[in-house]
C-alpha cells in the first residue's frame, strides 16, 4: 500500500509511471556536486514534500502579474496537458538542483530555447499595453523571486530546519537564475521581500483571465483521490499568501487549521516515499563516484 502510494504519487509530480523521469539518468551523469551539493541549504528546502505547497504558491503568484499571466494564456499547455507542464517544472527545479554543472546548463538552455518563442502583448497595471518576453530581465526576475519565496515560505511554513539560515537559501538559490539569463537576483531575505514588495506596488494586478487561471491552479483535472490531497495542498498555498496577494488573485482568507491538516498528510506521504527521492539518490551515487575517482 505504501509503495503504491509513493508511486502513484511520483508519476503525477513527473509523468514517469516509475517515477523515475528521465531526468533521473541525467543527474546521475556527469561529475561533481554541481551548483549545491548535499550540505548545501538549497538541497535542505528542496529535499522536503514542503515543495508541493511551495509550487503551488509559486504557480499562483506567477498569475498575479500580468506579463507572466499572459504568458501562461497564450503559450502555456496547462489546460490540455496539466500534469506534463508540472512535469517540466519539476524537471527544471530537480535538475538544476542535484545535477552536475553540465546536466543544470544542458537543462538551462532547453528552457531557454522554450521561453525563446514566449512573447506577444500584455496590459500593465496602469493600463498601458505592452510587450512581454519571457526572456526579459524583469519578466526573470518576477519568476524567480516567486519561486524563491514560496519555496522559503512552505518549508518555513512546517518548521523544517535550513543550515545556514533563510539567507543562505537564498543566496545560494540566486545561483539557478544565471543559466537564465538573470544576472542579479537577491542576496538575502531582506532584499527578496523588498523586491516582492516593489512588484506589489509597480507590476502586479488583475485581469480578465486572473480568475480563470487561478481556478484552474486551485482545481486542476486530476482523479478524485489525488485531487482531495492537491486540496489540501492548494489551501495550505493560499493560508501563506499575503492579504494584498490574495487581493489580487480574488481569493478569500483561508483557515490555518488547513496547515494543521496538511502537516500531517506530507508527514505520511514522506513516510510511504522513503528519506530521499531518486533524484538525491542518484546525485549522492554522482558525487560518491567522482569523489573515488579523485583519490
Amino acid at each position: 500500500m505504501k509503495k503504491r502510494i509513493a508511486n502513484k504519487f511520483r508519476e503525477i509530480v513527473s509523468g514517469s509511471p516509475d517515477g523515475k523521469p528521465d531526468w533521473v539518468k541525467l543527474i546521475a551523469q556527469g561529475e561533481g556536486s554541481g551548483l549545491f551539493g548535499p550540505e548545501s541549504a538549497v538541497w535542505q528546502v528542496h529535499g522536503t514534500v514542503a515543495t508541493l505547497v511551495g509550487g503551488i504558491r509559486a504557480l499562483l503568484l506567477q498569475a498575479a502579474h500580468p506579463a507572466a499571466l499572459t504568458g501562461v494564456s497564450q503559450h502555456s499547455r496547462y489546460e490540455t496537458d496539466p500534469l506534463g507542464r508540472l512535469a517540466g517544472t519539476s524537471r527544471w527545479l530537480t535538475i538544476t538542483t542535484f545535477g552536475s554543472l553540465e546536466a543544470i546548463a544542458n537543462e538551462a538552455a532547453r528552457v531557454n530555447a522554450m521561453h525563446g518563442h514566449v512573447k506577444g502583448k500584455f496590459q500593465s497595471k496602469a493600463g498601458e499595453f505592452k510587450s512581454y518576453s519571457a526572456t526579459d530581465p524583469r519578466y526573470l526576475l518576477w519568476v524567480h523571486c516567486a519561486f524563491t519565496d514560496s519555496f522559503l515560505t512552505a518549508h518555513q511554513t512546517f518548521n523544517y530546519p535550513i543550515t545556514g539560515g533563510a539567507d543562505a537559501y537564498v543566496q545560494e538559490w540566486s545561483a539557478s537564475a544565471k543559466g537564465l539569463g538573470l544576472a542579479s537576483a537577491p542576496q538575502s531575505v531582506s532584499e527578496l521581500k523588498g523586491t516582492m514588495n516593489d512588484f506589489l506596488e509597480n507590476d502586479l494586478s488583475s485581469s480578465a483571465a486572473t480568475a480563470e487561471v487561478v481556478k484552474f491552479i486551485l482545481k486542476p483535472p486530476l482523479g478524485v483521490g489525488p485531487l482531495l490531497f492537491y486540496k489540501v495542498l492548494a489551501k495550505t498555498a493560499v493560508s501563506t499568501l499575503s492579504p494584498a496577494q490574495r487581493e489580487i488573485l480574488g481569493l478569500k482568507p483561508v483557515s490555518r487549521a488547513w496547515r494543521w491538516l496538511c502537516a500531517r498528510a506530507l508527514s505520511l506521504l514522506s513516510l510511504a516515499l522513503g528519506k530521499e527521492s531518486p533524484s538525491q539518490e542518484a546525485a549522492r551515487e554522482r558525487i560518491k563516484r567522482t569523489e573515488s575517482h579523485s583519490r
